[in-house]
């Protein structure tokens, strides 16, 4: 059996470092590509205050953006954005951006005014990127958040994590029928539809819907005891509509740290998971809804609302880890003390 584990964990363990090498070298390769004041602007201490600074409308915010960046600059960007992020969820990013010149249509906002602007999303360096030490980096804009945390050879955390689509699905011009989020919504209402009258009397928490996710830009995205249904509550092929909900929004990241996320969730138990849903338990136009899976590790949060509820909101919260958690900080002050 031995022999059998060695190779296994050595082919892990290699895995693990190639991943956390190709985020330093891309890292480290969109960082000497900027000048000197690209770079000023883009790099922070890793114990700053600046790295809890996230949210997910538009602002002025701190990193550069694409619109400051040339084409070697925007390549190498986007390359950095891939050894972290699964392709679907590369995707999506992409498809979220290119929904700001919708909405410019749809505001008739004049060419040069930027509120609205595809270009405007902005990458920041926390820290020295390298292998032998504590990093991390973020990606954020309107309605785009990532925060990477690496300790070494391991990506520790890639929360908070935030998607959202305005509109949630394009209703005219050339974009017409674009839904970038359709499975996260489409996912969430599949578990709800499959709930039986006693099911749902737990599982809706509210007939009115939330304004907005609950954690919305908070540093903690505690919320208190959980609500709702309870996975145990569940029969089997409803338990495996909640797990893949769970994984739609798991699987934003690399399948390696996707599954190291999973792994956690369910060492903490499963039976420990629950479900909430509040506001409509129709999918229309105008209809507004919120759901919400919470357990030991983790928050899910879904709220489509705003617009006439065309509008989504979406964010996964690692209850352990997000920012990296508290233990990768104390860590990192500890290592710069000596």
């Amino acid at each position: 059996m031995k022999r059998l584990l060695l190779p296994v964990l050595f082919v892990w363990l290699l895995s693990v470092n190639t991943h956390a090498q190709q985020a330093v070298t891309a890292a480290n390769r969109f960082m000497a590509m900027l000048d000197p004041g690209q770079k000023d602007s883009t790099v922070f201490p890793f114990d700053g205050e600046e790295r809890y600074n996230y949210h997910f409308v538009p602002l002025r915010r701190q990193g550069i953006t694409f619109n400051d960046m040339n084409e070697e600059q925007k390549r190498a960007a986007l390359d950095l954005m891939r050894t972290c992020m699964s392709e679907e969820s590369f995707q999506k990013v992409a498809q979220i951006r290119q929904l700001d010149d919708v909405l410019k249509v749809l505001e008739n906002r004049k060419p040069e005014d930027h509120y609205r602007d595809p270009n405007n999303y902005h990458i920041s360096i926390f820290g020295t990127p390298s292998a032998n030490a504590i990093w991390g980096w973020r990606f954020e804009g309107h309605h785009i958040s990532f925060n990477f945390s690496f300790d070494k050879q391991t990506l520790t955390a890639a929360t908070p994590t935030f998607l959202g689509s305005n509109p949630a699905i394009v209703l005219s011009g050339p974009e017409k029928g674009k839904q970038v989020l359709k499975e996260e919504t489409d996912k969430g209402f599949a578990l709800l539809h499959s709930l039986d009258k006693t099911q749902l009397q737990k599982a809706v928490i509210d007939t009115t819907p939330f304004k907005d996710i609950l954690t919305f830009d908070k540093r903690s995205a505690m919320l208190g005891n959980p609500v709702g249904i309870r996975f145990a509550d569940l029969n089997k092929d409803q338990q495996a509509f909640l797990l893949q909900l769970i994984g739609v929004y798991v699987h934003r990241f690399t399948k390696l740290f996707a599954d190291d996320m999973l792994k956690e969730i369910q060492q903490n138990g499963l039976d420990n998971l629950w479900f909430a849903w509040a506001g409509s338990t129709e999918e229309a136009l105008g209809k507004g809804t919120y759901y919400r899976v919470q357990g030991p590790t983790i928050v899910i949060e879904y709220d489509n609302t705003q617009n006439n509820a065309n509008h989504v909101h979406s964010v996964v919260r690692d209850l352990k880890h997000d920012f990296g958690g508290d233990e990768l900080l104390e860590h990192y002050k500890a290592a710069h003390k000596r």
